[in-house]
Order: structure tokens, then C-alpha cells, then sequence
């Protein structure tokens, strides 16, 4: 009796250990949303260049057409120029792209070469609000003279417009025939006409080289009223010859295009008195030689060069 009790004991445990556990329910796979380059990305994604709009815009694999961001529309009288430097870098190869506003994106090449830099540093395109590297970039070019700010360009927004006068050689007029004599005329004497010599320069102008050192110079420039009348609101002109560059002016506000050089009235000297004078200063880079300029203009008009 005790050893059926102990079979039947076996056979019970047996059973227990074969019961299957229940099973656990299988979760669904977890479905992934691919971000989108404009709206979604936190970071850089890459693509191919499908088509280049413009210089500075272009449209990606995804069919998104997307704005470079940090470089200024192309200038007119470069556009082409700034279209075929995009074609060259950037249709058909892969760049690393990263939002910034909708729309707007920086961009790098697939070995890491930031595009605006590189466009900016080209004279390709203009950098829009220039800091930092960019500005310095854009410096260099236009020092340089490269891409836009060399011809036809010379670093202006559009192309200068140049017309051509046609002169169509006269026809004589065909006397009518008639049979009354002929008068002839007696012309006057030609008249005398006396050129009276053109009047003195209202301005005269002395450029001073204070000091230098490598890579850089300060220099001084005097503004001297010699006419009669107040000069007023005054804008001073110059060129440099060895691509010298004005990088901080005080008494007046500069601005440069190549190697052309405004300098703007402050709010204090806006006005220079008869036998007054007017002083401003700069610092500058350059490369090599530093000739002085010998040529100014003030408000249109040639100086005298002192």
C-alpha cells in the first residue's frame, strides 16, 4: 500500500512540472519616425545635392529646397559666376547638412569644409552680417580682388551700366534744282572763345604714415577747408595701390570695396569752416609695400595733395 501511495506521489509531481507557463503577450514593434531635415533634426544629416538653384540655394534627394545660411543673395553681375562655383562643390555629392530656421541650413562638405567660408573666402558671394572668420574672409577677397570684387563686379551689387553713343554719318541735304542764281554769303568771323582757368581745389588733404609694423600700419589724415564756404557733411575718397585695408577708423566711419576707401563725418567734424581743419585716423593691414595714396577726393572734388 505505502509503495502504490508513493507512485502515485511521482506521477502527480511529473505532471506539475510539465504544465506549460503561461504565456506572455507579444508587444507590437515600435514603430520609428525618420526626422525630417527642416523640422525634426537636432543634428547633422547627411545628403546628396540634387539640383543648385542659385548660389547660395539648393534642393536635396528629399525633394526640400533649402537656403544656405550666413552668405547675402548673389550680386547680379556674378550670379552665373556663384552658380557655377555651387555646381562644382556641391551638385551630386554628399554634404552634411544641420537646421537653423526653417528653411535655412549650414552646410559642410563631406570633408568637413564649412561652404559659406569657402564661398565667402572665393568671392563668390558676399557674407551676410560678416563676423568673425567670415568677415575676415571676405577682407582677404576683396584685398585680393577675387571673384566679385574684381571685374566687372569691383565689388559692387550690380554690373555697371556702360552705353554706347552711335554717331550715324551725316547725308548731305540735296539742294532742289532750280534756275535762279546762285548767292553766295559771306561768313562771319569765327568767334574767339577764352577758356577761363578752372577754379582752385576747395580741399586740401595730407595723409600721415605714423607707424608700422608687420602686417599692419596706423596712419593719420588731415582735411583742410582752403575755399570760402563751410563744407558740410563731408565723405573723403582714396584708393590704395598695394591692397592695403582699413580695419578700425576713429573721427569718421569707414567703409571699403577693393581698394577704394570711403571715410564718412562723424557726428562731432561734420562740418569743416574756412581754413578749418578736420583729422581722422585709422589702423590698416597690409601685405608687402605700403605706397601712401596721392589722389583724394572730398565730396566729388580733387584736393590738393600735401
Amino acid at each position: 500500500m505505502l509503495r502504490k501511495s508513493l507512485s502515485f506521489l511521482v506521477v502527480l509531481l511529473a505532471c506539475a512540472c510539465t504544465t506549460e507557463s503561461p504565456s506572455r503577450p507579444v508587444s507590437a514593434p515600435v514603430q520609428l519616425q525618420v526626422p525630417t531635415l527642416i523640422n525634426d533634426s537636432r543634428g547633422e544629416v547627411s545628403a546628396t545635392v540634387r539640383a543648385v538653384v542659385d548660389g547660395r540655394t539648393i534642393e536635396l534627394e528629399s525633394g526640400e529646397r533649402v537656403q544656405i545660411s550666413q552668405l547675402a543673395q548673389p550680386a547680379d553681375c556674378w550670379a552665373a559666376g556663384a552658380r557655377t562655383f555651387a555646381e562644382k562643390w556641391l551638385l551630386a555629392k554628399r554634404v552634411r547638412v544641420s537646421a537653423m530656421t526653417p528653411g535655412e541650413v549650414n552646410l559642410r562638405l563631406d570633408d568637413g569644409t564649412d561652404y559659406a567660408l569657402l564661398a565667402v573666402k572665393e568671392g563668390v558671394l558676399r557674407a551676410q552680417d560678416a563676423a568673425g572668420s567670415l568677415a575676415e574672409a571676405e577682407l582677404a577677397a576683396a584685398r585680393d580682388d577675387r571673384g566679385l570684387w574684381g571685374a566687372p563686379c569691383n565689388g559692387m551689387d550690380a554690373t555697371p551700366s556702360s552705353s554706347a553713343t552711335t554717331t550715324s554719318p551725316s547725308v548731305p541735304a540735296r539742294q532742289p534744282e532750280s534756275s535762279a542764281p546762285v548767292v553766295t554769303t559771306t561768313q562771319a568771323p569765327p568767334v574767339v572763345v577764352t577758356t577761363q582757368p578752372p577754379p582752385a581745389p576747395p580741399c586740401a588733404v595730407s595723409y600721415r604714415l605714423d607707424s608700422q609694423w608687420q602686417g599692419g600700419f596706423q596712419a593719420q589724415v588731415t582735411i583742410r577747408n582752403t575755399g570760402r564756404t563751410a563744407i558740410t557733411g563731408w565723405a573723403l575718397r582714396w584708393t590704395f595701390a598695394d591692397g592695403q585695408t582699413v580695419r578700425d577708423m576713429w573721427n569718421a566711419s569707414a567703409s571699403q570695396r577693393g581698394s577704394a576707401v570711403t571715410a564718412t563725418a562723424a557726428g562731432h567734424n561734420q562740418t569743416i569752416q574756412p581754413g578749418g581743419e578736420a583729422s581722422l585716423g585709422f589702423l590698416g593691414s597690409v601685405r608687402g609695400r605700403n605706397t601712401q595714396p596721392d589722389t583724394f577726393t572730398l565730396n566729388g572734388a580733387t584736393c590738393t595733395t600735401t
